[in-house]
């Protein structure tokens, strides 16, 4: 006979503990983590505050497995690109395609990582999976310059935690700063035809500058 929670559904640990993080997602990045509300996302997921803190420990052991979860998603869209098997400039302008559309669908993980700066990191700096995630986007920004460069397409040896920041500069700031910034020079960054020349512009930029 199948288990069934306190609430009456039938035990997924799995899709529970994804149906928690995807409601997690969305009250830590509209609430941040002081303002977010445990009772708000049981209540969402038809769960209870006792198994959330079952899975996850505490409300920051939550906010900790959203963070981590967030990266996790991306850092997995980068490895599906098989960039090696690109050339250096193809898998560059790919790899920030990739970044700026990942960051222009999923403002919530921008404003995540806008939270935890806020708390100077202190979340992040607990997790190993977070470091471990991050430490392959800049071997595949470093194999793609190494190429580049001993290919002759690429002149400048650049560090790729440098080229990663570039990258990640703009295609984070026009999502961040999307209302002040439109609010203040009247421009709907949302546009699509203002997506379409970012895109092309920040892949430009990171291309010329590697070149010149």
């Amino acid at each position: 006979m199948a288990e069934r929670s306190e609430n009456g559904r039938k035990n997924d640990p799995e899709q529970t503990k994804e149906d928690i993080l995807l409601v997690a997602t969305q009250e830590f990045s509209t609430h941040g983590l002081a303002g977010a509300r445990v009772d708000s996302i049981a209540e969402k997921t038809r769960t209870s505050k006792r198994m959330i803190y079952y899975y996850f420990g505490s409300k920051e052991g939550l906010y900790l497995a959203v963070l981590e979860q967030s990266y996790r998603k991306i850092r997995s869209l980068e490895s599906d690109l098989h960039l090696s098997n690109l050339e250096p400039e193809e898998a560059l302008r790919t790899l920030i395609s990739t970044t700026f559309d990942h960051d222009e669908a999923n403002p919530d993980f921008v404003r995540l990582v806008s939270i935890e700066n806020i708390h100077h990191a202190a979340h992040m700096l607990r997790s190993e999976a977070i470091r471990d995630l991050n430490v392959s986007v800049i071997e595949t920004i470093a194999g793609i310059l190494e190429r580049g460069f001993d290919h002759g397409i690429f002149r400048r040896k650049a560090d790729p935690i440098d080229i990663h920041m570039m990258i990640s500069a703009f295609c984070f700031f026009r999502v961040s700063n999307r209302y002040t910034f439109g609010t203040i020079f009247r421009r709907n960054l949302s546009d699509g035809d203002t997506i379409e020349r970012h895109r092309g512009m920040i892949a430009d930029a990171v291309v010329s500058y590697l070149k010149s």
